[in-house]
Order: C-alpha cells, then structure tokens, then sequence
C-alpha cells in the first residue's frame, strides 16, 4: 500500500467509525444528499459501514427546484438501484406555505431560503442527527466545526457551544428537542474526495466532467444559463467547455473553464489550482460571513 492510499484508508476508517456511531448513539438520522461528491462520498462510506446489510437511515435531500437536471437524474438513479428511503424537503413547498419569501433582482437565488425548508423537513421526520459533508477546507466557518455539531431547540448553531472531542470520544447526548449535524468528512480535502472516488472507482454526477454548455461571465464567475437565473441585458451567452467543482442551485453555482474530462486529469487540475471550490459560489459573496451567518441559523 502507497503513502497516499494509506492515507485514505485512515480517512476511510475514520468515516465508517463515525457512521456507526451515528446509528448506535441517535434515533433517527439521516445522511444529507445533494448529489454532489461529498454527499457520494458520504453515502459509499455508509454502504462500507453497514455491507452486507442495508444503510440504517434515509437520504434526504433539500431541492431547490433550481437544480441542475444531471443532478436529480443522478440521486434518483442511486436510489432507486440501492433501495434506500430518500425524503424529499421542497424549497418550492416552503414559498407555497409562505414559510420563505422568493428573492428578486439579478441575484435572486434560493440558496438562502434552504435553511427554513431544512429545519422545517428535519422537524417533520423528528430528525436528532442529520449527517453532512461539510470539509474544513471548503470555508472558514466550516474549520470550527466538530465531527458532532451540538443544535439547540431552534436547529442554530452556537460555536462556542460545541462538546470537546478527545480521542474519538463522541458525545451525542442531548436535551429534548436539540440535535446534531454529524461531519465525518471533517479531516478530508477535496483532493483527498477526488483521490477517494478515483480510487474506489465511485460513479459521478457527469456535471464534473468537461463538457460544452451555454454560459455567461458574471463578475468573474460562469454561470450556466438555465431558466432560473435573471441574466442581465449587459450579460452575452456563450457556448464554453467547462465542468463544475461543486454542485448547488444553478443560480449561484459558477462553473470553471477546463477540459478535465476524466477523474486524473481532474485531479491534476485540482493539484493546480489556486482558488476554493467555493470561490465560485455567488451566494458565499454576499458578505464576508456569509457562511457562518447562515450555519448560525441552522443552514448545513
């Protein structure tokens, strides 16, 4: 076994191990899927975990109704040859009840407005541990999480609230009505997620290969040009070869130039670059804690 392959294979018993806390220490979680590659990774830790039997806890994914379409193919295409429970949260459903307020304006994206529709769906299903993919290398406010993230009643987050984690000890204990987010992707880099899915050979959303698609520049970021998005008179659609390092709501999910059309040649892009993957999310622009502001509200 090489240097690297050992290493994944520490991050790969770290993330069965957490798992299986999960489902001995909570009642009813459930795994957060988006259909990117950290929730993949998230679901192929989960299937190690518990092989030969069945993952012990739902997917549930939080839909915008502005999702890329290759996304949504994929998650259902997962479930349905995995026979797992998937619940659905509708963003759409939240702005119907009038629980959320669509954006306006250019920018207008609904991002945002998965944090309602988040804790309203975990308090319907009497969610006490929702596992996430966050790393703590995508963003800052994301480096002061803990494998187990303390929630109070609200689902907010408090970090100066957070239990101590010794030696792998983790304290899932809780008063009624508070829960946890659970990150066993804490110690990972999205080097460390392509290397794993190259490795493991874990299928893909084809999104995050190299393909041509209609585009347009805004203010340095290419966004893709669907229905969803309010492109300005001042803002020329082109036909671009490009891929996406994370997947989100089309509205502010950028994509990047490349020709990256197989996971080495991804990987060696990854090596090069100079810029976060989220560095290309128009929604973590808004402010310089824009992020935190909304994990402190019970986002993610």
């Amino acid at each position: 076994m090489t240097k690297a392959n050992n290493h994944l294979k520490v991050l790969e018993d770290e993330g069965i191990f957490i798992m299986r806390e999960v489902a001995a220490q909570f009642e009813r979680p459930v795994l957060l899927f988006s259909g990117g590659k950290d929730s993949i990774c998230m679901f192929h830790l989960a299937l190690k975990a518990f092989h030969p039997g069945n993952i012990p806890f739902p997917l549930m994914h939080v839909d915008t109704g502005h999702n890329f379409p290759e996304t949504i193919e994929f998650r259902d295409n997962l479930v349905e040859k995995h026979g797992v429970d998937l619940i659905v949260g509708s963003v759409q459903e939240s702005i119907d009840k009038g629980r959320v307020k669509e954006e306006t304006g250019p920018d207008a994206s609904r991002n945002a407005l998965q944090t309602v529709t988040l804790l309203d769906t975990l308090k319907e299903h009497q969610v006490d541990a929702a596992i996430g993919g966050g790393r703590r290398d995508e963003e800052k406010a994301r480096a002061k999480e803990r494998f187990f993230s303390h929630r109070d009643v609200f689902g907010q987050w408090d970090p100066k609230n957070q239990r101590p984690e010794l030696w792998n000890l983790f304290n899932g204990r809780k008063n009624p009505g508070e829960s946890f987010r659970i990150f066993p992707l804490s110690n990972w880099t999205e080097m460390d997620v392509w290397q794993y899915i190259a490795q493991e050979e874990i299928e893909i959303p084809t999104i995050y290969y190299a393909h041509k698609r209609k585009v347009f520049n805004r203010r340095g970021v290419w966004l893709a040009d669907t229905e969803f998005v309010n492109r300005q008179d001042d803002e020329v659609v082109v036909e671009k070869t490009v891929r996406f390092r994370t997947i989100g709501d089309a509205t502010c999910t950028g994509a990047v130039l490349s020709g990256a059309s197989s996971l080495q040649e991804i990987i060696e892009e990854v090596s090069a670059a100079r810029q976060t993957e989220r560095g290309n999310r128009h929604d973590d622009k808004r402010s310089e804690t824009a992020m935190e502001d909304r994990k402190r509200q019970g986002y993610f």
